[in-house]
């Protein structure tokens, strides 16, 4: 989709600040919020695309204020309340109960049962590679071009590199599709290339001469070159 999340190749957002020795989490709930990511990808109650589309839905001025964590905590719990996991009155008690008390431990306004879970997945985050005999399209050194789109949904094609000509670096196999994983719609999985594009190709006379950028993409995504 064509959301403020795709920020690649876009000017006017200020420097990337760098934060000397960062360290890995800046309060307690951001590990909270990295468990909560994990334990629901693991259980199946989300998948990565699923996940990933729930961030890319926030409200444009919201996305471009929050921190890291604080866009995963607003893509888990769009997700979980869409999912029924979550209640939407639940939530809303739980936030009023937790700004008056804040330092109260979650555990103390829990008064039901835990929310059905799925089997647990081992392989949970490697679990994006199918084996299904499909031939390949395009071949290494193969030119290709992207197509010129705009899907009202979730993506990997990312809008700086729509209409686009590259040449195929490598095939990583066939890979779960998460335009349609994203939306229920099925695995689909398909052959997915690692595509080497000059600098210039995708951003013009202003990129850095005899540079390339190399992008993962679906083969849906690509046309043979022109």
């Amino acid at each position: 989709m064509d959301g403020v999340h795709d920020l690649g190749g876009m000017q006017g957002f200020g420097p990337v600040e760098r934060e000397e020795n960062e360290p890995v989490f800046h309060a307690v709930w951001e590990a909270a919020v990295l468990a909560m990511q994990h334990a629901g990808r693991s259980r199946g109650l989300f998948n990565i695309d699923e996940f990933r589309h729930g961030i890319e839905r926030m409200a444009p001025a919201h996305y471009l204020r929050a921190t890291y964590y604080e866009k995963w905590l607003e893509g888990i719990t769009r997700l979980l309340v869409e999912k029924g996991v979550v209640g939407a009155e639940e939530l809303a008690a739980r936030r009023v109960f937790f700004e008056g008390k804040p330092d109260a431990s979650s555990a103390t306004t829990l008064t039901g049962p835990p929310p059905a879970r799925g089997a647990f997945n081992p392989r949970w985050a490697e679990d994006f590679i199918r084996e299904t005999g499909a031939t390949p399209r395009f071949a290494p050194g193969d030119a290709v071009c992207t197509r010129e789109m705009h899907p009202p949904g979730h993506t990997r094609l990312p809008r700086y590199a729509r209409g686009k000509r590259g040449v195929v670096h490598l095939c990583h196999g066939i890979h779960v599709f998460p335009d349609t994983n994203a939306h229920g719609q099925g695995e689909q999985p398909q052959p997915l290339y690692s595509v080497r594009f000059d600098a210039r190709e995708l951003w013009g006379e202003s990129a850095e001469p005899n540079q390339a950028v190399h992008i993962d993409l679906w083969e849906s995504y690509l046309l043979p070159g022109r």
